[in-house]
C-alpha cells in the first residue's frame, strides 16, 4: 500500500502542475480577449468617426495592462497630427497620471504632453512639464531647447538667464549655449536700458562679453550707451573692440564712430581707428574718402573711391561718387540727370534688404539678433556684394 502511495505523489504532482498551468492560460486568454475587445471596440469607434468614445475606450486599456503604454502614445500623436489636441491632450495626460508606468515611460508621455500644450498654446503648462523633464537624462537636451523658446516667445530673459546658467553649472559645454546666453543679457541689458537703468545695463553687458568672447552685440550696446551717457570717447574705444571680434559688423560699428569724432571733433582719432579697417566695407571707405575730403584731398579721395569700386562695387559706394561730382558739375543738364541718377540709386539702396541669416536665408532691412525665420542667435549679417557692403 505503501508503495502505491509514493508511486502516486509523481502523478499528484504533475496532475497539479498541468492544472496550474491550464488555470494561467485560461487568466491569460480573459485579459486577451479583454485586452482585443477594447482594441476592436476603440478601433470600431476611430473608424465611425467617433473619436471622443475611442479615445475613452482606449484610456481604460491603461488600467488593464500597461504594455500598451506605447499604443496610447502614438494614439495622441495621431490626434495631435490631425490637429485634435484636446484630445491628445487628454490620451497623454491620462499616461502621465498613470499609476503603473516606469520612471521612462512616464518621462516620454510628458514629452509628447508638453509638445500638445505648446501647440495648443498653453505655454505655462508647457514650461512646467518640461522643467520636470530636466531631471530625465533621455529627455534632458529636448526639454532645454523647449524651454528656452518658451522664454524666448514670452521674452522672459532673466528665467532664460537662470536656465542658461544652469545648465552651465551642470556641465553643459558648448558655443552654442554661450553665444545663447550673451544674448539673454543682452535682452535683459535692453530692457533695463529702457527703464534708464543704464548701471543694471552696463553689468549685465559685461557678462555678455564675458561668456561670448566673439559676441559684437555686447560692444555695440556699450558704445551706444556711452554715447547716451556723453562719453565719447569711451564709446569709440568700446566701438573699436567690434573689429577684433568679427570685422563683418565694422559697417555698423562706422556711423557711431563717426558721430562721436564729430562731437569731439576729433577727426584724426577717428582715421587712426579707421586706418586698419577702411578698405573692408563700403561704409568704412565711405568714411575714409569723407575724411580726405574733409582734409581738402578731394581727388585723393575720388582717386580712393574709385579704386574700391573697381575692386569691390557696390550701389553705396557709387552713390557716393556720384555725390563729388554733383558739388563740381557746372552744366546744369548733366547735374539734372546725375541728381536724378543719384536719387534713383538712394531709393534702390533704401529698398533693398540689409541684413541676411546665414543659415535660413532670411533677409530683412532691420536688424534681428534672433532671426525670426529659423530661430537662431546671432545669424543674421549685413549683407556683402553690390546691394551691400
Amino acid at each position: 500500500m505503501l508503495e502505491i502511495l509514493f508511486l502516486l505523489l509523481p502523478v499528484a504532482a504533475g496532475y497539479g502542475w498541468v492544472m496550474g498551468r491550464n488555470s494561467v492560460r485560461q487568466a491569460q486568454r480573459r485579459q486577451s480577449s479583454i485586452l482585443s475587445r477594447h482594441y476592436f471596440k476603440g478601433l470600431n469607434f476611430l473608424l465611425s468617426d467617433q473619436p471622443d468614445r475611442a479615445v475613452d475606450t482606449l484610456i481604460k486599456m491603461i488600467d488593464i495592462d500597461s504594455d500598451t503604454v506605447e499604443t496610447h502614445i502614438a494614439m495622441g500623436n495621431f490626434f495631435r497630427h490631425r490637429g485634435e489636441i484636446d484630445r491628445a491632450i487628454k490620451v497623454h495626460q491620462n499616461l502621465v497620471t498613470g499609476q503603473k508606468l516606469t520612471g521612462n515611460q512616464q518621462h516620454d508621455a510628458l514629452k509628447e504632453l508638453g509638445k500638445d500644450y505648446l501647440l495648443a498654446g498653453f505655454l505655462e503648462r508647457a514650461e512646467n512639464a518640461y522643467l520636470e523633464l530636466l531631471n530625465s537624462e533621455k529627455h534632458f537636451a529636448t526639454a532645454q531647447a523647449q524651454l528656452f523658446n518658451i522664454y524666448q516667445t514670452t521674452k522672459e530673459w532673466s528665467r532664460a538667464i537662470d536656465l542658461a546658467e544652469n545648465v552651465i553649472k551642470s556641465g553643459a559645454d558648448s558655443d552654442e549655449l554661450y553665444r545663447r546666453l550673451a544674448h539673454f543679457y543682452c535682452e535683459q541689458a535692453q530692457l533695463e536700458w529702457n527703464q534708464d537703468q543704464l548701471e543694471r545695463a552696463e553689468e549685465l553687458i559685461g557678462k555678455a562679453a564675458s561668456v561670448d568672447e566673439h559676441a559684437v552685440r555686447p560692444w555695440l550696446m556699450a558704445g551706444q550707451i556711452a554715447i547716451d551717457k556723453g562719453h565719447y570717447r569711451d564709446a569709440m574705444d568700446k566701438l573699436m573692440e567690434v573689429p577684433q571680434r568679427d570685422i563683418s559688423w565694422f559697417s555698423e560699428a562706422v556711423p557711431l564712430l563717426e558721430q562721436c569724432a564729430d562731437r569731439l571733433e576729433q577727426w584724426d582719432t577717428l582715421e587712426t581707428m579707421l586706418a586698419p579697417y577702411w578698405q573692408q566695407c563700403a561704409t568704412a571707405y565711405i568714411a575714409w574718402v569723407k575724411l580726405l575730403a574733409r582734409q581738402g584731398k578731394r581727388q585723393e579721395a575720388i582717386d580712393h573711391l574709385l579704386r574700391q569700386l573697381r575692386s569691390k562695387p557696390t550701389m553705396k559706394g557709387f552713390k557716393t561718387l556720384m555725390a563729388f561730382y554733383l558739388t563740381q558739375q557746372p552744366n546744369e543738364q548733366t547735374t539734372d540727370s546725375l541728381t536724378m541718377l543719384h536719387d534713383l540709386v538712394d531709393e534702390q539702396i533704401h529698398q533693398r534688404p540689409k541684413y541676411r541669416c546665414s543659415g535660413c536665408g532670411f533677409s530683412g532691412k532691420k536688424l534681428y539678433w534672433l532671426c525670426p525665420s529659423c530661430k537662431k542667435w546671432g545669424v543674421l549679417k549685413p549683407i556683402k556684394g553690390l546691394d551691400g557692403e
